[in-house]
């Protein structure tokens, strides 16, 4: 048997990618994940390429560090897209509500139709996308409020992001951000949300955004992105670390195909900011009115 044909090491292989591509989409860099989950960075090198027999202790706090559910990490056969949406909502759900869940999938119940919400619109994208910048100027222009939503869980919480991270980890961040994301559609105003890079990591509370929103991603390129974010002095997770560009390269890898989930795409490669401000808002005006439409419906 061949070591291409080797299921074990396959299996290994695909293990590592699974950890790789987790870490990517929460932000860490291997620095930081060794120094949160308190394995080396070398073994952590070794577990993503799949040289790695990590056990399976060891892999929970893996797991644990990037508040990532452990069976995510096993390969298993592909489940369908919004498997982990499905998932979280079971965990979370009453007996009668799971009985009720039961029965649609078995098809014994007549699903009843969500009512769609409109909450305004939503900026997607990773940190140097010009979500904060951007999302005020259109705002402005529309006369809507304008949240950042990073802001929202700081001022609910009394902490910085990196507090928050640093005391409760990034499950518990990631929960804070939904409960800041619910208190926010409560209010049932019109507004201009700019979200955080990783939102997308946590299905429920990107399938809420999805479904409340219309959600825009600011799309640039890698470089890009980073100059920005060094102009902001913001290189966090990724501070001092020499292989920052490669990082976020493999973040913005990882996260596309969620950010591509998005009701537009709004390019801002080599644009400067006003030139973006009006590509921003050409993108949304056949939105506005039908979205103003609705929410005075609701």
């Amino acid at each position: 048997m061949t070591e291409a044909s080797d299921p074990e090491t396959g299996f290994l292989e695909q293990l590592g990618q699974r950890v790789r591509t987790m870490r990517a989409l929460r932000g860490m860099s291997r620095k930081v994940l060794a120094k949160v989950s308190g394995i080396s960075e070398r073994y952590i090198a070794q577990l993503e390429s799949g040289k790695g027999n990590v056990s399976i202790v060891l892999l929970r706090r893996v797991s644990n560090a990037m508040g990532a559910h452990l069976e995510d990490l096993i390969p298993t056969a592909e489940p369908a897209p919004d498997w982990a949406i499905i998932r979280d909502l079971l965990r979370k759900a009453s007996p009668a509500q799971i009985t009720q869940a039961r029965d649609l999938l078995a098809g014994n119940g007549h699903s009843a139709q969500r009512r769609a919400t409109f909450s305004g619109i939503a900026l997607i994208g990773l940190r140097g996308a010009g979500k904060t910048t951007l999302g005020r100027m259109l705002a402005k222009k529309i006369g809507w409020s304008f949240v950042e939503l990073n802001k929202e869980i700081e001022a609910q919480n009394g902490l910085s992001v990196a507090e928050i991270i640093a005391l409760y980890g990034q499950e518990g961040f990631r929960r804070m951000e939904q409960a800041a994301l619910t208190q926010l559609l409560a209010r049932k105003e019109l507004m201009v949300l700019a979200t955080g890079g990783g939102i997308v990591s946590e299905p429920l509370t990107f399938d809420l955004v999805l479904s409340s929103f219309y959600t825009i991603w600011l799309k640039a390129e890698p470089e890009e992105h980073m100059a920005r974010v060094r102009r902001q002095g913001d290189l966090r997770p990724m501070a001092d670390d020499r292989s920052a560009m490669a990082e976020l390269r493999n973040i913005l890898v990882s996260r596309e195909p969620l950010y591509a989930r998005a009701s537009a795409v709004v390019d801002t490669a080599g644009l400067s900011v006003d030139a973006a401000a009006t590509r921003l808002s050409d993108a949304v005006a056949p939105v506005l009115h039908e979205g103003s439409r609705l929410f005075a419906s609701g």
